[in-house]
């Protein structure tokens, strides 16, 4: 249990009946008449549905200790991915809800944070970007346009994004994992 007043951006609260919600912002507020209140913005864990809430100052919220850790992707068992915890070695199955588009950017011996709640996998974090090969791609034609065009390309996991047109088959680029895009060469 912790007081409202203890809220702070990250910390995970357990409301509405085992419901688990992140705290993405807060601000204390002390109108000058009538008493004084914190407005939270908050997403549910699992659905990333996003709602705002207000709570009186002081009262007691019920918190919820989410543990998360490095843990090392290490291959696909049928559906779910295998993680593999970098410190005990254990091996945790991932279902593919759980993975979400994570598994758009995952390659063996790749390092991500995974979330778990008594025991149970909630979520995966990855790094804002990775890089990751062009396994292939039309060869880009310059036609008559004013501004530079993109192709499709598809990366080394299967997973398909635009690509300036100059790009080419085999070479490494970096991708935004929260948006899918590309955002440059890399020099290796």
């Amino acid at each position: 249990m912790a007081s409202t007043n203890d809220l702070k951006n990250g910390l995970v609260l357990k409301l509405d009946g085992g419901q688990l919600w992140t705290v993405v912002d807060f601000q204390h507020v002390k109108p000058g008449k009538g008493p004084a209140f914190v407005r939270t913005k908050l997403k549910h864990v699992l659905s990333g549905k996003v709602v705002d809430k207000t709570f009186n100052a002081g009262i007691k919220v019920e918190t919820a200790n989410v543990d998360k850790r490095g843990m090392q992707f290490s291959f696909k068992d049928g559906t779910d991915f295998v993680f593999m915890d970098s410190d005990t070695f254990e091996q945790v199955y991932i279902t593919p809800e759980v993975v979400g588009d994570a598994a758009n950017y995952l390659l063996e011996g790749f390092e991500a944070m995974v979330a778990m709640y008594e025991g149970a996998p909630l979520y995966i974090e990855l790094p804002a970007s990775v890089e990751l090969v062009i396994e292939y791609t039309e060869p880009g034609v310059q036609g008559d346009r004013s501004t530079g065009g993109s192709k499709p390309a598809r990366l080394e996991t299967g997973y398909e994004i635009g690509v300036p047109l100059f790009i080419t088959t085999g070479e490494k680029i970096k991708v935004d994992t929260r948006s899918g895009d590309y955002l440059g060469r890399v020099n290796s």
